[in-house]
């Protein structure tokens, strides 16, 4: 960090992209923030919008829409640019169009000097993180994916509300594919320390049945948001800028990233979601869950598919 001054690069500036540019200036989080995407004009408005906002932040931030250059003295690059996955069109279809995407994108960060931390947003996030890896020839824990913080986030809000309490005081994970191989990890949910499964089993209200319909609200909300809106990126903005502050401000929290295994969970050579501490360093541990034995399989199961998917391009 250049004498204390956090300088974040935007790469991307859509839908997640400006959501992420907003939820960072409303909650103060970086110092700089600069704008880069191939539409400038595009760019240059959010700045300026951006801009007009400042005096009803938390704090100042100096907002602009740059280049590549100004990726030599970022803290954090975070890229939300790619392609979207069109009527028709195959996921490998994706993954290969958008992989070429991210090799320009990443030669140019790294040409201009960047020796900081990826943070990957674009889908298929799992696989373009492992791209945005091999590509920088960063080590494995500066480049991180937004992985499954997404989905855990909605997992607790569905739970808090079936619940009846506050999602934040709901601790369970989603691991696995940012996709339809997802699962969650039941053994370790918990409210204030009470075990959920304990919980559904110790009152008449709740239904054992409810659980796989609560899980399945979360697999396919972004399924369901896409069909009335077009896209999601509000909560995955919130989600990145939650992970961006807990990188500039060092804090060691634990987050459902992708993250890249070497062994953790018997897997090798893959980044997946799983749960991470997270610092200023990037990712300083991989928490290895003591998982149930349906879970082991369905975790597996979600490996060999990302993995087949990341053979057929690299």
């Amino acid at each position: 960090m250049r004498n204390g001054i956090s300088r974040v690069a935007l790469i991307g500036t859509g839908f997640v992209g400006s959501s992420y540019a907003f939820a960072l200036l409303n909650q103060g989080v970086a110092e700089e923030l600069v704008l880069i995407d191939l539409n400038r004009e595009k760019s240059e408005g959010d700045a300026m919008d951006l801009n007009h906002g400042i005096a009803f932040a938390p704090t100042p931030t100096k907002i602009w829409y740059g280049d590549y250059k100004d990726c030599q003295d970022a803290d954090i690059v975070v890229i939300c640019a790619g392609a979207n996955q069109k009527p028709g069109e195959t996921r490998l279809d994706l993954v290969e169009k958008n992989t070429k995407i991210f090799k320009s994108i990443v030669d140019e960060v790294m040409g201009n000097g960047f020796d900081g931390i990826f943070l990957v947003a674009t889908n298929p996030v799992d696989i373009l993180t492992y791209a945005t890896w091999k590509f920088s020839g960063l080590p494995k824990e500066r480049v991180i994916g937004s992985g499954t913080i997404l989905d855990t986030a909605r997992f607790r809000y569905v739970l808090g509300d079936y619940f009846q309490v506050d999602a934040r005081n709901v601790h369970a994970y989603i691991i696995g594919e940012h996709g339809d191989t997802e699962l969650p990890v039941w053994s370790k949910a918990d409210i204030g320390g009470k075990p959920i499964l304990e919980l559904m089993a110790k009152q008449e209200k709740y239904r054992e049945e409810d659980l796989n319909d609560l899980f399945v609200s979360v697999r396919d909300a972004a399924y369901q948001i896409i069909e009335r809106k077009g896209a999601t990126y509000y909560g995955i903005a919130m989600g990145l800028v939650r992970l961006t502050k807990a990188i500039l401000q060092n804090e060691n929290s634990i987050l459902t990233v992708s993250a890249y295994l070497d062994g953790e969970y018997d897997s090798k050579d893959i980044y997946i979601g799983v749960p991470a501490i997270v610092n200023r360093n990037g990712i300083r541990d991989i928490l290895e869950l003591d998982l149930s034995e349906k879970e082991t399989e369905q975790f597996q199961h979600s490996v060999k598919v990302l993995s087949e998917i990341k053979d057929k391009v690299f």
